[in-house]
């Protein structure tokens, strides 16, 4: 007998599972029982496993009965004519959504005149064995899956036009591109998904070529001239906001131009963008810690006495200020109320970035890289036509990766900017590579792709041909001007009085084990003694008994707690941390104690 479960609950036994599941499939596709239903038998357990939750995934296919396809040229012609639509589809039986456990017990093909009397269902397109932003990816039948995975991880992350309200919204952290293009090389997807309306990169002109090492790795190379003609410039827009709180007893924050009597008052400079309702006008350029926002709170903390006293009761200073690091133009303010009914003041700065070393772009195809220099484009290499690359990339990122896609769209590109018209890239039903290259060689051009090109510096000829082609090069989110940090001194924590974490709030950078490593491996051990001593800190150690004594600076007295003022008393230099240590140990009732020899 094989026990049959329904969404993972037993339900009872049937002695032939083939029939079982044949006759649940038959009532299921003449809507005897409900559609969402799935099924699979599983041999090893003697399982069958029916499931009609929700929350899973499940993908349409056409139903193949006796070696043929449901979905006959009938069907087709009353689609076109819309006198039958999707839904009457799946109630004739002629389309059905299958599970990943279902799934298992298929046989798909991929086209029409593949399917064998064996095949169970065949894909609506082979496209559909992609997502959403993978089938986006041009010529994606040519290129590794983990590639393809990353390809569209980048797509997510390019800057483009994300809506087209953006000017009357206050997003979060979000940029535009200034100028997009279409992509000359593009699937059908491109077209059904609407996307004309959000583009999110810029065809360039590509030469996979080394450049004086400049671009190892995943290194690019960009041409100055391109950027001074606004290659992949961008505008990124940050708000700051802030509210009027209200507290106990009646006080309130006030939004406004500070006034000097406040506590913690700054310095005019710094007030000089705001204007009399304490905010900073449109237009105005900031920089960091200047003040885009005024406001005053009350005091922090009162006391029963000081409530009513006057000096006590001074404001405190609280206004907004620009971010460590940032800087940019007001671009919009909007005044107004919160829930409760209290002021709130919204500013939204923009800055206008563009492409510099350690900005990091990305083609369709995983290949995604940081510019590693900005070159003069009078150095820059160029062809025998006089063409010059916006970007150079690197050759060596192929072999390993084995992205033919990245290649054949840029030579997909080339005959579509010398044609004038786009080409269809959809995985499996593409425009083929030999038409490609025959058109390029009507054009004119080698049909592989590779040209002759000339040392922009010395004005040599190359020994080798070069291959070159246009590509849609995507501006991805991560720019280096989010992210360059670095300190000397400043905020510590109270509980370890260690540097605090995070960039945003001024915080260190902590070297770990790993990068110990590579000090002690440079040869350079000595740096740890300066890397780790952000908590230094003396103590007073009794020789006698090994406990913290105690050293009174005013009299200038050592004494231990326990041995009195008689006892051997050392200073010794401890990180913090260990000493914070010591006290939890101590804590739990175990005594640690410290026994000091000489160091010399």
């Amino acid at each position: 007998m094989i026990d049959v479960f329904l969404n993972e609950k037993f339900i009872g036994t049937v002695e032939n599972a083939q029939e079982y599941i044949a006759k649940l499939k038959e009532e299921r596709r003449n809507r005897k029982i409900t559609g969402t239903l799935n099924m699979h038998y599983d041999k090893q357990r003697e399982e069958i496993i029916l499931d009609c939750t929700s929350g899973r995934a499940r993908r349409p296919l056409i139903i193949v009965e006796n070696g043929a396809s449901k979905l006959t040229q009938e069907h087709l012609k009353r689609l076109e004519k819309n006198e039958t639509t999707w839904d009457n589809l799946i109630e004739e039986g002629i389309i059905e959504y299958v599970d990943a456990a279902e799934e298992e017990d298929t046989f798909i093909a991929l086209y029409d005149e593949d399917i064998t009397p064996e095949h169970t269902h065949l894909e609506i397109d082979p496209n559909i064995i992609l997502g959403i932003t993978t089938s986006l990816v041009p010529y994606s039948n040519y290129g590794q899956s983990s590639r393809l995975n990353r390809g569209s991880k980048g797509q997510k992350q390019a800057l483009g036009l994300y809506v087209a309200n953006f000017l009357t919204r206050m997003d979060t952290d979000v940029s535009i591109l200034q100028n997009p293009h279409r992509p000359l090389v593009r699937t059908y997807m491109y077209d059904i998904l609407g996307l004309e309306k959000h583009p999110s990169g810029q065809n360039l002109v590509i030469a996979l070529m080394s450049y004086q090492g400049q671009n190892m790795q995943d290194g690019i190379i960009l041409n100055k001239g391109s950027i001074d003609r606004g290659l992949a410039r961008s505008t990124y827009y940050r708000p700051y906001s802030v509210g009027e709180l209200r507290y106990s007893g009646g006080l309130t924050d006030e939004i406004g131009l500070p006034d000097k009597e406040v506590k913690g008052f700054r310095t005019e400079k710094e007030y000089k963008y705001l204007e009399d309702d304490g905010i900073a006008y449109p237009g105005a350029s900031l920089k960091e810690d200047d003040v885009i926002i005024g406001k005053t709170s009350p005091p922090r903390f009162l006391g029963d006495l000081e409530e009513f006293s006057i000096a006590a009761n001074v404001r405190r200073e609280s206004s907004v200020t620009v971010r460590h690091g940032e800087e940019g133009i007001v671009d919009m303010v909007i005044v107004t109320e919160n829930e409760e009914g209290n002021k709130l003041v919204k500013v939204r700065m923009r800055d206008q970035r563009i492409p510099e070393v350690g900005d990091k772009f990305a083609s369709r195809h995983g290949q995604k890289g940081v510019v590693g220099a900005i070159v003069p484009q009078a150095d820059m290499p160029f062809s025998v036509s006089g063409i010059v690359p916006d970007i150079i990339f690197s050759p060596h990122s192929i072999p390993s990766r084995m992205t033919i896609s990245h290649l054949i769209e840029a030579l997909a590109g080339k005959v579509g900017a010398l044609r004038g018209k786009h080409v269809d890239s959809t995985a499996f039903d593409s425009e083929p590579e030999e038409g490609l290259r025959k058109q390029l060689l009507e054009m004119g051009f080698r049909e592989d792709g590779k040209e002759k090109f000339y040392n922009g510096i010395t004005g040599e000829e190359f020994e080798a041909t070069i291959f070159v082609g246009n590509m849609y090069y995507q501006k991805l989110k991560h720019m280096v001007a989010n992210k360059l940090h670095a300190r000397a001194s400043g905020r510590i924590q109270l509980l370890t009085r260690q540097p605090i974490e995070g960039r945003s709030k001024g915080g260190g950078l902590r070297l770990g084990e790993m990068e110990k490593d590579c000090f002690v491996a440079h040869g350079a051990s000595l740096l740890l003694k300066e890397r780790f001593d952000s908590d230094k800190t003396i103590v007073y150690i009794c020789e006698t008994c090994g406990m913290f004594a105690i050293y009174d600076s005013y009299k200038n007295r050592k004494f231990c707690p326990r041995c009195g003022a008689n006892a051997e008393i050392s200073p010794i230099e401890i990180s913090y941390a260990f000493k914070l240590l010591l006290d939890e140990i101590r804590s739990l009732g175990v005594n640690p104690r410290l026994h000091l020899k000489n160091k010399y």
